[in-house]
């Protein structure tokens, strides 16, 4: 089976990995502003990151920009993520707003992909995810570790948990204090993807260290990759136009 996931017309999982630019405004202004700045990028995606937006607790706010940046990306596939503060986002909400904001935008048609946060309770990412696919979203399931990378085996274990609760693309990214621990994320996906995996998985090493496996993606078994357009929304974000370099280099000489 070929384990691919299209949005518009966008293909992952196939071919070299997808990459991926977050827009980290706090201000409608600057938000447009980025999006603006993307037209000249190479890119497949865009993430609102919507934690970091100063109207993100207002739900028509949030619309009404959105409607906005639909028009200002035009066909660009958009993943809708708030990032809690515990996986090193920029605030807290309650679940039930969590949960009600990532809902109404699904119902919008207006992203693509919603991000939805592993840790967050299985029955609320299982409401989340069952309203995202009626309403023809699919879902990014997450898990970010900032402080350590864990067991090969742990990994493996909530990638699987991910895909048990229905997400369309798993995605772990976690921290390396050694060099040991990239090549632990590395194997971890590239068994993940050959063993286990019935989607198109997201994985990456976080910070320096971790640099190689944004690049690797095509090699070990990552499908999307993240590249900071002007500001990173992680640490060891390259620049998008760099990613989009190597990666091109490093598929002609597969």
């Amino acid at each position: 089976m070929e384990k691919v996931v299209e949005v518009r017309n966008l293909k992952l999982g196939e071919g070299i990995p997808k990459i991926c630019v977050p827009l980290v405004g706090k201000t409608d202004e600057q938000i447009i502003a980025e999006a603006e700045y993307l037209k000249d990028l190479k890119l497949d995606l865009v993430e609102w990151r919507v934690d970091h937006y100063e109207g993100v607790e207002d739900l028509d706010k949030v619309k009404n920009i959105l409607s906005a940046l639909r028009d200002k990306v035009g066909d660009l596939p958009i993943l809708f993520t708030f990032r809690s503060k515990k996986e090193g986002g920029e605030r807290e909400v309650s679940d039930e707003y969590y949960a009600e904001l990532n809902k109404k935008i699904a119902e919008t048609k207006m992203v693509d992909l919603v991000d939805v946060e592993l840790f967050t309770g299985d029955e609320i990412v299982k409401g989340i995810v069952e309203f995202a696919h009626q309403n023809g979203v699919k879902v990014v399931m997450s898990n970010h570790d900032f402080f350590k990378t864990p067991e090969k085996e742990e990994i493996i274990k909530r990638l699987c948990k991910m895909q048990d609760l229905c997400a369309d693309l798993p995605k772990i990214a976690v921290m390396p204090n050694t060099s040991e621990d990239v090549i632990t994320l590395l194997a971890a996906t590239e068994e993940m993807s050959t063993k286990y995996a019935k989607t198109p998985i997201i994985t990456m090493s976080m910070g320096g260290l971790g640099l190689v496996s944004r690049l690797a993606g095509e090699t070990f078994g990552s499908a999307l990759t993240f590249g900071a357009a002007k500001v990173a929304s992680a640490p060891g974000q390259i620049s998008v136009d760099k990613l989009a370099e190597i990666l091109d280099v490093m598929h002609q000489s597969r």
